[in-house]
């Protein structure tokens, strides 16, 4: 059945690329690079939000019992706004953190700050007073935004930091004493004094949007600049590839070539409802799931931390049309009790990225979705969000694929020398990619910038294959990286904490199987001769200096020398292999 449906899909692409279509693309040159982008692409990302003015009695953001509508949000990103600019002298160029769960805060400081022009560093909740120092040192953010538990952790570094540069500190929902000069969001965001226009201001399709810190190699993380341009076009290759999966259906259904869907009213289609359980300061929740939500009108969904009983509580009440999360959160739903006895009909799209999605959780989703289906998408910080998207009839068919790459993207396999890889079907290489929603770069990091992107063409670091029909296979990473959760482990980082301790003679890190994971963080340690350590001294220890997550949760100690190639390198999979078959 794949030959005809492909056949389907290939003319949806066609359809909805004709020169004068929504997605009709032009080809142009951006920061000295060619590429192909969207005709009609809106400039920047405070045009998505300029939208919002059609849709002001809308729902919007609903966080666990709290609900707002468009027109509330608005008023407060317009009341936010103002401020950040009138107060704060914040403007084009400039940067705004925001260090905080998913609060509805979340959402009107992202709009406020890239309606006038600056960016948003969104700083990883997980992080240590340490990692925060960082992060705050190398984007030196005029103002920080953070709730509770993050001004627990920036107060102690306050001082050091400001002994640099002004910061001005904003507090939601927390009651702690505060510097005599920092705000409390309550008293200074006031949607009733609003007024009743955002700021002017001028801004480039290639200013800066949002700074996301990714783990480096380096042991440091690397601050990505998305720009305006490369988040519009991702929610653009996000409509667009929904599109052409509804599209390609209608036209198996018409031709007979699968089963024709439910007839729907047209009078009962509502905006759609979006369930956001990863964290906004990742690509996946903010670029992936906020702005398309924004984009159509849609609401989003909430929750103060993933539990998927109250998850499924939620999707019955709210009616929740995609969801979307790391492929643990779907499996969890799955197979919670609470499955059996709420009413999920309502979902229409379930899956989601930030890990491989096993094939027979594909097949699980499928089966157990009344009138929805299975979907996935791969993709990275440095891509403003989806390289590739899969889902319906072509996930089900190609269930180990994460799907075509999207339209305004080139992709290509390379080898180690970073030399074209001859196209085939069962060709390996590492996926390069070059489009709009590429990066401009890494954030004072010109050495790591010019590794990464060569003539504009992103290396992934990911080895993939790709087939007759497009569709694209990750095989492996050639990174040195443990993916937890959707959450990226780079094992540098983690042996360089574990190095800090005295005792330590080597250290390997790497990543084993977990079933609820994907993958957890494991280590190999061998200590200097006559010294004492258990695993939960060594955890004890590293909880001072990386985020929670990162810490192994399993720690071999050893008496030999680990394992090594002939220039020295640890094997760390002959190493894995031996430990967790041991």
């Amino acid at each position: 059945m794949i030959a005809p449906v492909i056949e389907h899909y290939d003319a949806a692409w066609r359809e909805l690329t004709a020169e004068g279509s929504t997605f009709a693309m032009t080809d142009t040159e951006v920061l000295g690079v060619p590429m192909r982008v969207f005709a009609s692409a809106p400039p920047t990302m405070r045009s998505i939000w300029d939208i919002t003015a059609f849709y002001t009695d809308r729902t919007y953001v609903v966080y666990e019992d709290e609900r707002y509508t468009y027109g509330d949000v608005g008023a407060q990103v317009r009341a936010l706004a103002h401020l950040l600019r009138d107060e704060h002298g914040v403007g084009p160029g400039d940067r705004v953190a925001v260090a905080m769960r998913n609060y509805p805060e979340w959402v009107v400081s992202y709009w406020a700050t890239v309606s006038i022009g600056a960016a948003v560093v969104g700083m990883n909740a997980w992080w240590t007073s340490q990692e925060m120092a960082y992060g705050l040192s190398d984007s030196r953010p005029k103002v920080v935004i953070a709730d509770d538990e993050r001004l627990e952790r920036v107060m102690p570094i306050l001082d050091e930091l400001r002994a640099v540069a002004p910061l001005h500190v904003i507090a939601v929902r927390s009651d702690r004493e505060l510097p005599t000069d920092a705000s409390r969001w309550s008293d200074v965001v006031d949607p009733a004094a609003a007024p009743d226009a955002l700021p002017d201001v001028t801004i480039d399709p290639d200013d800066d949007a949002t700074i996301f810190y990714t783990s480096g190699t380096t042991g440091f993380p690397k601050g990505a600049q998305l720009t305006h341009r490369g988040s519009v076009h991702n929610v653009m290759n996000i409509a667009f590839m929904t599109m052409a999966a509804q599209l390609a259906e209608g036209k198996a259904a018409a031709a007979g070539d699968m089963p024709a869907p439910p007839a729907v009213d047209p009078a009962t289609v509502t905006p759609p409802v979006f369930m956001a359980p990863t964290p906004l300061f990742h690509v996946t929740a903010n670029n992936c799931l906020l702005q398309p939500c924004t984009l159509t009108g849609g609401a989003i969904v909430f929750t103060y931390r993933w539990d998927a009983a109250r998850a499924l509580e939620l999707i019955e009440r709210e009616r929740v049309t995609n969801f979307s999360g790391v492929p643990t959160m779907s499996r969890e739903l799955l197979m919670h009790p609470d499955w059996a006895t709420r009413d999920t009909s309502s979902l229409k799209g379930m899956g989601g990225g930030g890990a491989p999605i096993q094939p027979d959780l594909v097949d699980k989703i499928d089966k157990s979705l009344k009138s929805g289906v299975p979907s996935t998408g791969y993709g990275l910080t440095e891509t403003c969000g989806i390289v590739t998207a899969n889902s319906s009839i072509f996930y089900t068919a190609k269930p180990a694929s994460c799907g075509r790459v999207v339209p305004t993207l080139e992709a290509k396999l390379i080898d180690e020398l970073g030399e074209d890889v001859a196209p085939s079907p069962d060709a390996l290489g590492e996926l390069a990619v070059r489009g709009p929603i590429v990066i401009k770069g890494y954030l004072n990091r010109s050495e790591a910038t010019a590794d990464a992107i060569r003539d504009g063409w992103f290396r992934t670091g990911d080895i993939a294959r790709i087939d007759e029909d497009g569709f694209v296979f990750i095989v492996d990473r050639a990174k040195d990286m443990v993916l937890r959760g959707g959450e990226n482990v780079y094992c540098s980082e983690v042996e360089a904490a574990i190095y800090e301790h005295a005792d330590v003679a080597e250290a390997a890190v790497f990543g084993i199987p977990d079933e609820r994971l994907g993958e957890d963080v494991a280590a190999a340690v061998v200590l200097r001769p006559g010294a004492e350590m258990s695993t939960a001294d060594l955890q004890s220890f590293l909880a001072e200096r990386i985020a929670k997550f990162k810490i192994p949760a399993t720690i071999w100690f050893r008496d030999e020398q680990l394992p090594r190639n002939a220039s020295g390198k640890f094997l760390k999979r002959e190493l894995r292999d031996e430990l967790v078959s041991g």
